[in-house]
């Protein structure tokens, strides 16, 4: 791995024991902890959940966290997750959605955040001009406040954007300065999007990289494979350093984040699993491997 290459050790890698999307999403490891653990293994920046970081914020403040981010080391934050925010306004999801907007942006002012990462992981049913015009508006609300990118994650779960094309329509479409797609090669892979198929893609839209690995082929409950059976990289059937290789040639530079939910990976001390994450990924930059 080139020495200017920066990973990003992403919640759900170095959460610890929680229960995702359905009960205690809080970590158990403590904030201080997560960023110099992450930072001594070789990470430059670190991920936070809503759920958590509103947890965090009942004994720090904003500020604070900040602070013990900086005395880290670390440089770049992800804030996630908005879902929900093209609903329409009246809706009790919407009113959820948008209290959770306010704190991450909020955050992402105080932290100079990398970029907001949203989405639709309900699989809530919406059109494409609906949900290109609340990208925009939701963009443009994030940059009234932080400079933080908004970043469209691309999933199987979504009912709308689940394809390159259409993740290029909605945000193209939106046209703001800020908006970007995300892209996480577990998704890709289950979506069965090739690694070339990134190049369609306009390079200013490629805002985003996450890393995660897995199987082909599906287990019989795909909500448990989803939060509980990735792999880490290099460590199941799918081929990163192609989606890797891709993205370079595209003109993205990184960071580069680190996704793997792992039931098993989450049950060890956070020291083994920020070390385990680091290296397992590290090795997939430089390597020849390739399908394509």
């Amino acid at each position: 791995m080139a020495a200017d290459t920066e990973l990003v050790a992403l919640y759900w890698t170095v959460s610890g024991p929680v229960e995702v999307h359905v009960g205690r999403e809080w970590s158990l490891f403590d904030w201080a902890d997560r960023c110099s653990e992450a930072r001594k293994v070789g990470f430059s920046g670190i991920g936070i959940w809503h759920a958590d970081l509103k947890h965090v914020l009942e004994t720090r403040s904003l500020a604070e966290m900040k602070k013990v981010f900086d005395d880290s080391g670390l440089r770049h934050l992800e804030l996630e997750f908005i879902m929900d925010w093209f609903v329409d306004p009246g809706d009790p999801r919407r009113e959820a959605s948008d209290e959770i907007r306010e704190l991450l942006i909020r955050a992402a002012a105080e932290f100079d955040a990398h970029h907001i990462k949203v989405g639709n992981i309900p699989g809530t049913a919406c059109e494409v001009p609906v949900l290109t015009e609340r990208f925009a508006e939701l963009c443009a609300d994030a940059a009234e406040h932080t400079d933080a990118k908004v970043v469209y994650e691309i999933m199987p779960f979504d009912a709308t954007v689940k394809t390159i094309d259409t993740a290029v329509e909605v945000v193209g479409g939106a046209g703001a300065p800020n908006g970007g797609i995300a892209i996480d090669t577990w998704h890709m892979s289950k979506l069965g999007i090739a690694p070339d198929e990134l190049r369609r893609i306009p390079p200013q839209y490629l805002s985003w990289i996450e890393l995660s690995d897995g199987q082909f082929e599906n287990m019989d409950d795909p909500i448990d494979e989803v939060v509980n059976h990735r792999h880490l990289p290099g460590e199941g059937e799918f081929d990163l350093p192609a989606y890797i290789a891709v993205c370079e040639d595209c003109g993205y530079s990184g960071p580069w984040g680190v996704e793997v939910l792992s039931e098993e990976l989450r049950n060890n001390p956070l020291d083994v699993i920020l070390r385990r994450a680091y290296e397992t990924t590290a090795s997939q930059f430089g390597n020849e491997r390739s399908s394509t």
